[in-house]
């Protein structure tokens, strides 16, 4: 990256008790001082966050920007009362009776859903709400100068867009000014990150109203980054052994009930489509593909495999589609539409180990390859016994996790374990990279799965003559385009490097006379795979520099008379600046050699 600050970190993490104390307080604090402001407003929940915190409230006249600061002025009052925070556990009937004298409703629908023992916490004796907590010893523990009201936004009670349209208060709290300060930069920088702003700016990809949320169109300069992303994944898979398949956007609903996906992920998926109402009855229909693993199972059951034929090793980009929460949607990194870079291997039990070590490799490769292995972690994302979520024996889940931690301890890799992470038919090795930001994302995948073969009845011919049950692994480097171009956008600022940038090089002519020169060289160099554009928009040089650097191209080449005469390019790069003037044939061979190296210019 060029003149990239460099990340800021922040000294806490969710995780910290210290903060969790503080922002949960401080939730409660604002909620205090929204009732006593607009006494008819109700409150509903309010939990802290990674952030911060925030509290929904029902009121029908909405918070405007002057109601923020004053909702802020009236919390630093109560801070600075000193009120003590005082835990109560109490009866469900006492909460039912306390919750009707002051009429909240939407209390009573949470008061229902809490499990014994019911506790409430007060602010000194004026305010209270049911909480598990945790909380601070008084509000005098809250810094005031280290908290902050950020914004409004619409929330449906229960996530139920059927339900009450609530309003949202957004706050952020810390222990020191400090800190704060620290995190108002980090969020601006990652405003300047944003890949939703950054995308629309580079004209990468953009969303319409009527096409729909959480479905990205691709332009040109966008379907070039997928293109370069695909083709670098393809080539590698190609070198593994891997076979390309395509499988359709929609299956039957049997299928899916038959992988176990339709039990599990029914309310995910989008609706069904049914030829008859009968048919929909029995919900007999056809769904949008959600996931491409119960078709692969299908291309490796279309025949009788042997032994010789595995490991196999099925491939594919494939688009799937779920039903995701309108509210839950954000840009490219929660979509409804997205495509993974899915394999799926049919393995014999004595190749697993092998197998699964490749796929591990290859990941790492890829990681390497986009600079994200700065800082990742590995986490071996396992079930959690006392759920009742996963399908198969003891027996498969244990053979399964094994593979997975002898894999790891081969490798000597550090990692974690993830007790309930797990996806419902096998463990997983899961690899959590940090962006710029310090933002944890994960990216590759690799699961191991004995219970599709067995739900689907696989078999191969083993050396012996008998039938036996392969194995499969789930894989997936990338995860999905849109989430890895989404969390790259950020990385990089928008300033890829040039093997990656979908325009590699813009040539830029003085003055007319230049410009069949200029397109000549532009050809030349497509000729020899580079990614070069001739700006022939007649706007002075200044003009075509400023928006070639604005578009963050890697390599800007100036061409006057001169160069024209020397049949050269006078070369500016965004890595290393000013190179001067270099003869075409030169300037070629290096940009070939660099795009192939995954190098600067």
């Amino acid at each position: 990256m060029v003149n990239d600050p460099k990340p800021i970190k922040l000294p806490h993490t969710s995780e910290s008790e210290s903060l969790q104390k503080i922002r949960h307080t401080a939730s409660h604090i604002m909620a205090m001082a929204v009732q006593k402001l607009f006494p008819k407003a109700q409150v509903t929940i309010g939990p802290w966050t990674e952030t911060g915190f925030y509290y929904d409230f029902d009121l029908t006249e909405p918070f405007a920007e002057k109601d923020l600061k004053a909702i802020k002025k009236e919390m630093i009052k109560i801070v600075n009362r000193n009120l003590p925070v005082i835990r109560e556990e109490i009866s469900r009937e006492e909460a039912e009776r306390r919750i009707k004298a002051i009429n909240e409703p939407y209390k009573l629908e949470i008061l229902a859903g809490i499990k014994e023992p019911i506790t409430i916490y007060h602010l000194g004796d004026q305010w209270w709400d049911l909480c598990a907590g945790p909380h601070l010893e008084s509000t005098s523990q809250i810094n005031p100068k280290a908290i902050e009201l950020e914004s409004v936004a619409g929330a449906y009670w229960r996530g139920d867009s059927s339900k009450a349209q609530l309003q949202r208060i957004y706050g952020t709290a810390w222990e020191t000014p400090e800190q704060l300060e620290e995190y108002k930069r980090r969020k601006e920088e990652a405003m300047r990150r944003d890949h939703r702003k950054l995308g629309k700016e580079l004209g990468l990809f953009v969303f319409s109203d009527l096409v729909g949320p959480g479905l990205p169109l691709w332009t040109p300069k966008g379907t070039v980054l997928r293109s370069i992303l695909e083709d670098f994944l393809k080539q590698e898979q190609i070198q593994r052994g891997y076979l390309p398949v395509v499988t359709p956007h929609i299956g039957r609903v049997d299928l899916f009930k038959a992988s176990g996906h339709w039990q599990k992920y029914k309310d995910d998926l989008f609706p069904m489509m049914a030829e008859d109402e009968e048919a929909a009855a029995h919900e007999q229909g056809f769904v949008l593909k959600a996931m491409n693993c119960p078709f692969h199972v299908q291309i490796y059951k279309s025949d009788l495999r042997s032994y010789r034929e595995l490991p196999m090793r099925l491939a594919e980009f494939g688009t799937v589609y779920r039903y995701e929460q309108s509210g839950e949607l954000g840009g490219l990194t929660r979509v409804r539409g997205f495509t993974q870079d899915d394999a799926h291997l049919f393995v014999t039990p004595e190749q697993l180990d092998e197998e699964f070590l490749k796929v591990v490799d290859l990941i790492l490769s890829t990681i390497k390859a986009l600079k994200l292995d700065k800082n990742f972690k590995a986490r071996l994302s396992f079930r959690d016994p006392d759920s009742d979520k996963y399908i198969g024996s003891d027996d498969a889940w244990n053979k399964a996790e094994n593979a997975i931690r002898r894999a790891v301890e081969t490798l000597g890799m550090s990692h974690f374990e993830g007790i309930g992470e797990a996806a419902f038919y096998g463990p997983k090795l899961d690899f959590i990279v940090n962006d710029a930001l310090e933002r944890e994302w994960q990216l590759g995948t690799v699961q191991v799965d004995y219970n599709l073969p067995e739900r689907f009845d696989l078999e191969y011919v083993a050396e012996d003559g008998s039938r036996k049950r392969p194995v499969m692994i789930h894989r997936a480097p990338f995860g999905s385009l849109e989430r890895l171009i989404g969390i790259l956008i950020e990385e990089y600022a928008g300033d890829f490097p040039l093997w990656l940038a979908p325009e590699q090089v813009r040539i830029l002519p003085v003055s007319d006379p230049q410009l069949d020169y200029v397109k000549e060289v532009a050809t030349k160099m497509r000729s020899q795979g580079i990614r070069a554009e001739a700006d022939t928009s007649g706007e002075r040089l200044a003009k075509m520099i400023r928006n070639a650097e604005k578009q963050k191209i890697p390599v800007m080449a100036v061409v006057g008379a001169k160069e024209v005469e020397a049949n050269s390019l006078n070369i500016r790069t965004r890595a290393s600046g000013e190179l001067g003037e270099i003869p075409v044939t030169t300037v070629i061979e290096k940009m070939v050699a660099a795009i192939r190296d995954r190098a600067d210019f």
